[in-house]
């Protein structure tokens, strides 16, 4: 019975050290911008579903979780924070139906069960395909959250202009590069 409970305790610890240093790492993604056509790309969405795949939906909702609350609560964690505003006024802005998307992205990715596609013989390619149609519904959700909110404040086709159309390069290259890189994230479940 002691070892049960002490074995609980290690697992709650290991998963609370998971969930703070993923609202770290979405932080920093919100905050470096690469250089990409026709505006920078951060790397958030990829995190987002990066947690979703690394250590499935409850360890990942709860890191989105954190993350929401801290930038709710005014820390500078969001992507052009502080520089146009903190806080709840940030968080009810233009990216608030991006932000509540990330909630829903990160579940499915964890939900749907990303498979290591190098361990099936015979059938790698179609289980990376799998992956990739995953992966890319996860997104999704973020962007019909995101174009939903913003279409309410500018218009539907000024969010399709501004809210989508100039990320869908950058999404794509992340969808693949997840696709390619989820035998290695799949490793890191182990730690939870």
């Amino acid at each position: 019975m002691e070892l049960i409970k002490k074995n609980t305790q290690t697992k709650i610890i290991k998963s609370l050290i998971i969930i703070f240093f993923g609202s770290i790492a979405l932080t920093i993604s919100a905050k470096v911008k690469i250089p990409f056509y026709p505006i920078p790309m951060t790397m958030q969405t990829f995190v987002v579903l990066l947690l979703g795949i690394s250590f499935g939906y409850k360890i990942g909702l709860a890191t989105v979780s954190l993350y929401l609350i801290e930038g709710i609560a005014g820390l500078p964690v969001f992507s052009n924070s502080p520089e146009k505003g903190v806080g709840i006024i940030y968080f009810t802005g233009p990216t608030m139906g991006y932000l509540i998307g990330f909630l829903f992205a990160v579940f499915l990715t964890g939900y749907l069960k990303i498979e290591d596609w190098t361990k099936k013989q015979n059938e790698n390619m179609k289980v990376f395909f799998v992956n990739l149609f995953k992966i890319l519904i996860s997104v999704s959700v973020i962007y019909i959250f995101g174009l939903y909110w913003l279409s309410n404040l500018i218009g539907f086709e000024k969010a399709l202009l501004f809210g989508l159309k100039p990320f869908l390069v950058a999404e794509l290259f992340k969808i693949l590069l997840l696709a390619f890189l989820s035998p290695l994230a799949l490793k890191l479940r182990k730690f939870t």
